[in-house]
């Protein structure tokens, strides 16, 4: 299968920031080697476009890998695409009662990588636990495994709006407007929400998870720097399945709408500022918005294709990627409720993160157990705008706990610019 939308994700990658999903789950009880072993393995066998090998013939393609999928006692994980994973663009690791996902990003998104680990869960824990689990919901292996899943709906998609192309200034630049520099390795908060009380001040205030998140991390730079003239733009990730009509696509399919927090939003009062914002939010995901933002997409991946050396497709994506750094300020990414079923009981702690962002920070929102985990994945170590974020929560009456903070690190991604 010959690469298209993991282009982009593929000449990203490099050793400062590969391109990975890194899922941790905190399970009630120390975690059964043997019976992870079993797990992940019949778990692989619905997700047979996750076992791939990544060649280079004219470019870069993906061939059946029928290696066993790795797993380790770490919290390290292995290199993917090497010996390590046998390989593979995934593995898994464990240690204590942790167990953590490594996936390329490339390869699939948060939603595809919430069905793994849906599947997993469920034969995990049914075996662990000795219990009969409902699985209503939840891809099982043995399953018919429709085109839909395999076909890259990208690749796919004719007839896509055009986008229209209008300059916008550069945003407001967390880590230059704070005087901060890059940390070698990232960091990482993880906050923590009651997810009933969340929602309940969500309804309230007539604003989402994704939305309000963005709201308190704007008005949190903009009390840190009421003087900076840059404007305050979040991109807040949107999932493309729905426009595409593709929901079983297992691919990375994230856009994106733009926050913007204008000076005519700054003085309404919150309720109003979420309305605001999620009327944003409505005009940017209607179907022809996100398609020709799929279409602005599809001719990223053309115009990598066109180039005939690694060195040009990494000179036109660092392109790509240092005019969007300029235009953003942060970014918020919310996959949804994560509704590991019955499953969800046995779990105690969640954290999703992602790549080293560029001079901002990426807020992953996951809800799990009856709580919301805010993952502040950030390039540098200076708690300002997480501090300045949770003061928002305090002035807001939201109760909150620090969970723990972590050194970013993922494992590379074995490519010829790597080596």
């Amino acid at each position: 299968m010959e690469l298209f939308t993991e282009l982009r994700s593929l000449y990203s990658t490099n050793r400062e920031r590969p391109y990975v999903i890194r899922i941790r789950i905190r399970m009630r009880d120390l975690i059964d080697p043997d019976v992870l072993r079993h797990s992940v393995d019949i778990t692989m066998q619905r997700y047979p476009y996750f076992c791939v090998e990544l060649q280079k013939k004219e470019q870069y393609i993906f061939t059946e890998n029928h290696r066993q999928i790795v797993i380790t006692n770490s919290l390290q994980g292995v290199e993917l695409n090497s010996e390590a994973s046998n390989y593979h663009m995934i593995s898994f690791s464990w240690q204590d009662n942790w167990i953590i996902l490594d996936i390329f990003h490339g390869l699939t998104d948060g939603t595809g990588a919430y069905e793994l680990i849906r599947t997993l869960m469920y034969y995990y824990c049914s075996e662990r636990y000795n219990v009969k689990l409902k699985r209503d919901g939840i891809r099982l292996a043995g399953d018919f495994i429709s085109n839909e899943e395999w076909i890259d709906p990208v690749l796919e998609a004719d007839n896509l709006p055009v986008q229209t192309q209008y300059e916008q200034p550069d945003a407001l630049n967390m880590m230059k407007t704070a005087g901060l520099t890059e940390s070698e390795t990232g960091i990482v908060y993880s906050v923590s929400l009651s997810e009933p009380d969340f929602m309940k001040f969500n309804v309230e205030n007539g604003g989402t998870p994704g939305t309000m998140v963005s709201l308190f991390l704007s008005r949190a730079i903009a009390k840190l720097f009421p003087d900076n003239k840059n404007p305050i733009r979040i991109t807040l990730c949107v999932n493309q399945r729905k426009a595409l009509n593709t929901p079983l696509a297992h691919h990375s399919l994230v856009g994106g709408v733009m926050l913007e927090y204008k000076d005519e939003i700054r003085s309404l009062p919150l309720n109003k500022q979420a309305a605001a914002y999620r009327e944003l939010v409505s005009a940017q995901t209607k179907k022809d918005v996100v398609l020709a933002g799929v279409a602005s997409q599809k001719k990223i991946n053309q115009t990598i294709l066109s180039k005939k050396t690694d060195q040009e497709r990494i000179g036109i994506v660092n392109y790509i990627e240092s005019i969007a750094n300029r235009l953003l300020t942060a970014v918020v990414s919310y996959v949804g409720k994560a509704d590991y079923k019955e499953a969800e009981k046995y779990i105690r702690d969640f954290r999703l993160w992602t790549f080293k962002p560029v001079d901002r920070i990426l807020i992953e929102i996951s809800a799990v157990n009856g709580k919301f985990n805010l993952d502040f994945v950030q390039p540098f170590k200076s708690p300002v705008y997480l501090n300045a974020f949770l003061n928002e929560l305090d002035e807001n009456g939201i109760e909150y706990d620090l969970k723990d903070v972590n050194d970013l690190k993922l494992p590379n991604i074995n490519v010829a610019w790597n080596e």
